[in-house]
């Protein structure tokens, strides 16, 4: 079951470049990510892939070009941010750490949404741990945990599972999947399997400065099962593409 039911908006990006000095990163770059679908964005590195991220969450200005909502609406206000690493505060207990957004803005934590959240993660029993006592992928079972308690329509992630085991990952990956169902998510990944096991759509940035190719749709439902046809069919054509464009 999912936990967002309201039909979340896109993301529409046109005409954006990004500079540094007088080197030309990428762009110009449009595309939109459809609402309430799981896009992955995969590249080089170096090609601004994190830089891309965070200016569509505001975090980061571009040379020029624009980002809104396919509803014609800023996005800020409408983002919930994962970072690669969990990010939790190691003196503060896992419940404190989901609600810490709300305490922030010195608004009353919803301790029954959190509650109810630690539950979906498979995190009961440990509201008054700190992260100390979690391992790595029940850390990052909190950091999914905290990103959903702030109910945003539009969810962006840097790389947030490749510091995991494979089959922790794995478990995450089926997880972040059924918990993001209902969201607008665009997913940083340097793993062609993650990308299409996740994803409804994928970007691919690449050459110099980078120009995106959103040309590829996977057929079937996310999180696909290893095996999936169209997901070994995606990820041979993806590993070949970015082969391509390292050479």
């Amino acid at each position: 079951m999912a936990i967002h039911s309201v039909t979340p908006p896109g993301i529409q990006v046109r005409d954006l470049t990004l500079c540094f000095g007088q080197r030309q990163i990428f762009g110009p770059l449009s595309f939109d990510i459809p609402a309430g679908r799981f896009v992955s964005l995969l590249g080089a590195s170096g090609s601004g892939k994190t830089s891309l991220l965070k200016i569509i969450a505001g975090l980061a200005a571009p040379a020029s070009g624009t980002v809104c909502g396919s509803d014609g609406l800023p996005l800020p206000g409408r983002i919930a941010y994962m970072g690669q690493k969990d990010l939790l505060y190691p003196w503060l207990s896992i419940i404190d750490n989901i609600t810490l957004g709300a305490r922030l803005r010195r608004e009353k934590a919803d301790a029954g949404w959190a509650t109810h959240l630690l539950e979906r993660v498979g995190l009961q029993g440990h509201a008054d741990d700190h992260p100390a006592a979690l391992s790595g992928g029940m850390r990052q079972r909190a950091a999914i945990a905290r990103t959903l308690y702030e109910r945003q329509p539009i969810v962006l992630m840097d790389e947030p599972f490749s510091a995991l085991d494979t089959l922790t990952r794995a478990r995450i990956q089926t997880l972040a999947a059924e918990l993001l169902a209902d969201h607008t998510v665009l997913l940083i990944t340097h793993d062609p399997m993650e990308a299409c096991r996740l994803s409804h759509h994928l970007l691919v940035l690449s050459g110099a400065p980078a120009a995106i190719d959103d040309t590829h749709t996977i057929g079937g439902l996310p999180p696909r099962a290893a095996d999936d046809a169209e997901l070994l069919k995606s990820q041979g054509e993806l590993m070949q593409q970015l082969l391509r464009a390292a050479e």
